[in-house]
């Protein structure tokens, strides 16, 4: 085993721990989203998700989880992730700059009462932001997830997720298990026996 790799396990390990232990302290925040997530899903609604690079694989992962399964069996839910059509991403890119990407699947397929989930671990990714900017025209229920100190895109969103945390990756793994929890609560309303 390399000398470095204890170390460097135990840093991981207690940077892990250290926003975990802040974020048992944070349902109060929490619950609204679940609350938001659920009147949405039951009014017949839909939740899109999107971000850069790990955050778009997470809004490819809870999209994901929402429209198959989380734990059990229920019909299927509507999540869309907006990260995860080649030609859109690229043809907006191409024609228009990468800063609209989101914005413009937005102005097609938004609606008003979806929840529209935009996930910046920085809080300032300009695609993001204006993303959210643009749900928030169409009528959408907008949520932010990012880091603690959730900068441009929290303060755009109607909700949000400040991951207790200024280190990316420990973000990431708080954006994960909090999407879960979502995905665990609205998965409990729809199951079938």
């Amino acid at each position: 085993m390399s000398t470095e790799f204890e170390p460097l396990y135990k840093a991981h390990l207690s940077e892990h721990l250290d926003a975990i232990g802040k974020l048992c302290r944070m349902s109060e925040e929490i619950a609204p989203l679940a609350d938001a997530w659920l009147a949405a899903l039951k009014a017949g609604k839909k939740i899109l998700f999107f971000g850069n690079g790990g955050s778009a694989a997470d809004a490819q992962h809870l999209a994901a989880e929402l429209v198959v399964r989380y734990r059990v069996n229920r019909p299927a839910l509507a999540g869309l992730a907006l990260t995860t059509d080649t030609s859109i991403l690229t043809a907006h890119s191409n024609d228009f700059g990468y800063d609209t990407v989101f914005a413009r699947q937005i102005e097609a397929l938004a609606q008003p009462g979806d929840v529209v989930l935009g996930i910046s671990t920085s809080g300032t990714s300009k695609n993001v932001l204006l993303g959210l900017q643009a749900a928030n025209k169409r009528g959408c229920v907008t949520i932010a997830f990012t880091g603690e100190k959730g900068a441009d895109c929290a303060a755009e969103a109607k909700l949000s997720f400040k991951a207790p945390s200024g280190i990316t990756a420990r973000v990431q793994e708080c954006h994960l298990l909090i999407g879960h929890l979502l995905c665990d609560v609205v998965e409990k309303a729809y199951a079938v026996a």
